[in-house]
């Protein structure tokens, strides 16, 4: 019976496996990141997501699997525009993973938080536990006028009716890597899996790669001492890691009464500052 129990409450943990395959992870420096939405664009066209019109957009039934938020720095007029790309963080913590009732959303051997449709019975309880809120939910089956249905992806779902989504890192394409790799019996090669927005992004803002390579670009990332996690405190160990603006903080704005005080000289994102949000929960 202790074997049962033990087994049991293994897998009750989030992220239950010891080691990944790999371990997909993605860099957006936000000194890069114009705020162009070839991005979202390019995610929109490689996943399928559906055009849900003006009317669901005022309802607040947008579908995008990412998005670009803007905030100001400083004030007028001594102002500036800033952008954050925000997506589903494939955490290895996931609370989504834990909330879901039949288990529609898991950790996989890579890494990724992934969603089984066929499984998924749309009671949005993973959209209530995402602290970021970047998962959506398919309120009708949408369909595509001609001749937009000829450029579906056939390698990507349709969702239908009553299903959750989010973004998945461009699965098929890593699948499509793995494959190709394991034919010729080697390891994927650093750049050769690419989600499509980090393929699109005109300043590469968005790098993608194994964080199990210590060689590879996203790894050379995380090594910035620009690098933060959104809500960090939350222990949900996000997959997605961001780079701090570098700029010099305007005059007068909220990052210029911390300027100097970062050992590294660099001004931090107003939205995701850690001393400024411990001061507000004080």
């Amino acid at each position: 019976m202790s074997k049962i129990t033990d087994k049991l409450r293994e897998y009750r943990t989030p992220g239950y496996y010891t080691k990944f395959d790999y371990h997909w992870t993605m860099a957006v420096d936000l000194d890069r990141c114009t705020g162009c939405e070839a991005c979202v664009v390019a995610c929109q066209a490689e996943n399928n997501l559906p055009i849900v019109g003006e009317k669901l957009m005022r309802q607040g039934r947008e579908m995008k699997w990412i998005r670009i938020e803007r905030y100001w720095d400083g004030e007028y007029p001594d102002a500036r525009l800033n952008f954050i790309p925000m997506l589903c963080q494939q955490c290895d913590e996931a609370p989504c993973e834990i909330a879901c009732p039949v288990f529609a959303t898991y950790h996989n051997q890579d890494g990724l938080n992934a969603q089984v449709y066929n499984r998924c019975i749309g009671t949005r309880t993973c959209a209530v536990y995402c602290p970021y809120e970047v998962r959506f939910f398919n309120w009708f089956t949408y369909t595509w006028d001609e001749p937009l249905e000829q450029q579906l992806n056939p390698d990507v779902t349709v969702r239908e009716k009553g299903v959750m989504e989010k973004c998945t890192f461009c699965v098929q394409r890593i699948n499509r890597a793995k494959d190709l790799a394991r034919d010729e019996d080697r390891r994927v090669a650093d750049g050769e899996a690419q989600p499509a927005c980090a393929q699109a992004c005109p300043t590469d803002a968005i790098v993608f790669g194994d964080r199990n390579d210590a060689e590879s670009a996203v790894s050379r990332k995380l090594k910035d001492p620009r690098a933060y996690k959104v809500l960090e405190e939350l222990n949900t160990h996000p997959s997605v890691v961001y780079l701090q603006n570098s700029r010099e903080p305007l005059a007068g704005s909220e990052d210029d009464e911390h300027h100097g005080e970062e050992s590294d000289g660099h001004a931090a994102s107003p939205v995701m500052w850690p001393e400024r949000s411990t001061e507000a929960v004080a």
